[in-house]
């Protein structure tokens, strides 16, 4: 026998000894892990170039205009992908994330003013909420945006959004989860005190107002996480698993189905507001769920209940009038999918 056969049998067999370990469950368990992980895979794979040329479309069409639909939630999704070893189209999300930087740049005195811009704390929250996923440097213009957050509706208990489109400008935990980010993030040294002031008051509110869909759900738990309310975040999370349904989704509203957008949404707000591990039974019936509604080109369908208040244009996302509700549905799924998946070491 030569030394190549010996090598080949030495192998064999030590391969039969470590097998022999294992339980036929155990094996089965095993390779049933690796199929579910391919097909999480499979299905980011075809997701990324639909968000990546989504978010380019949009960029041309509204020069002028970030949109948290085809700007913030695409960034969020292409950067969780890579740091799950998916190889993206760098180029373009650092391009993604300059427009948004120019954008909130334009608006820099009204900013300072407490003015804001349109859309008010939901497109300058989700905005900064964009460079945070970008990995964008604090600047004069991020340190503009947050004295704006302290101003608006300071008189308030909460931030609450300007428009009504449902489900993603409605809820004033949203508006709240994204003002309460940008703070933490790009709050600066002078302004720490009246952030920390600001969170006290907010968390106040958080504590005593009941949620009462799964935007509100999902955002008031990741506002309470923000906001340090440890015991209240436990007690948020039950009540958001409560509201999971049968097939593994969630639903935007009690007499709606299952849809991609709220599923998405409440398996990252799990995962990373109440640290619910994504082997869970829980994540794991919601990442089938996820899996299932996956269309065969990529994408991901969710019929829009928004009154439409902007001119209708085509960003290149499938599904038409249903194209912005569908792409920001999409971007939670790849994100609630990556999270499934190990990270990878840069």
């Amino acid at each position: 026998m030569n030394k190549y056969l010996t090598h080949r049998v030495a192998a064999a067999i030590t391969f039969m000894i470590v097998a022999s370990q294992f339980t036929a469950s155990e094996i089965r368990a095993a390779d049933g892990d690796m199929q579910n992980a391919s097909r999480i895979r499979q299905a980011i794979q075809k997701s990324l170039p639909l968000l990546t040329e989504s978010a380019r479309g949009s960029m041309e069409k509204r020069a002028r205009c970030f949109t948290c639909h085809n700007q913030g939630l695409p960034i969020l999704a292409l950067s969780t992908a890579k740091t799950r070893g998916f190889k993206i189209d760098a180029g373009e999300l650092r391009k993604q994330v300059k427009f948004t930087a120019d954008f909130l740049a334009k608006n820099q005195k009204n900013y300072l003013a407490g003015k804001g811009q349109g859309g008010q704390t939901d497109t300058a929250g989700y905005a900064l909420w964009a460079l945070e996923n970008g990995n964008w440097k604090p600047d004069e213009t991020t340190a503009a945006v947050a004295e704006y957050l302290l101003l608006w509706q300071k008189n308030l208990p909460h931030w609450k959004p300007q428009s009504r489109r449902p489900p993603t400008e409605q809820s004033p935990f949203t508006s709240t989860h994204v003002a309460l980010r940008g703070l933490k993030s790009f709050g600066t040294t002078e302004q720490s005190d009246r952030i920390k002031n600001r969170i006290n008051q907010v968390r106040k509110w958080l504590t005593e107002t009941k949620a009462e869909d799964t935007e509100d759900r999902v955002f008031r738990l990741r506002s309470l996480q923000l906001a340090g309310a440890t015991d209240e975040v436990k007690r948020a999370a039950k009540d958001l698993l409560q509201s999971q349904r049968a097939d593994g989704g969630w639903a935007q509203l009690p007499d709606m189905e299952s849809d991609t957008y709220a599923t998405g949404t409440a398996l990252v707000a799990l995962h990373q507001a109440a640290e619910l591990p994504t082997t869970d039974p829980a994540y794991q019936r919601g990442i089938q769920f996820l899996l299932k509604a996956q269309l065969a080109d990529g994408s991901w369908h969710v019929k829009t209940r928004s009154k439409p208040i902007q001119t209708y244009y085509e960003s290149g996302y499938p599904h038409e009038k249903d194209q912005f509700i569908s792409i920001s549905a999409a971007s939670w799924a790849t994100v609630a999918l990556a999270l499934a998946l190990p990270a990878t070491v840069e």
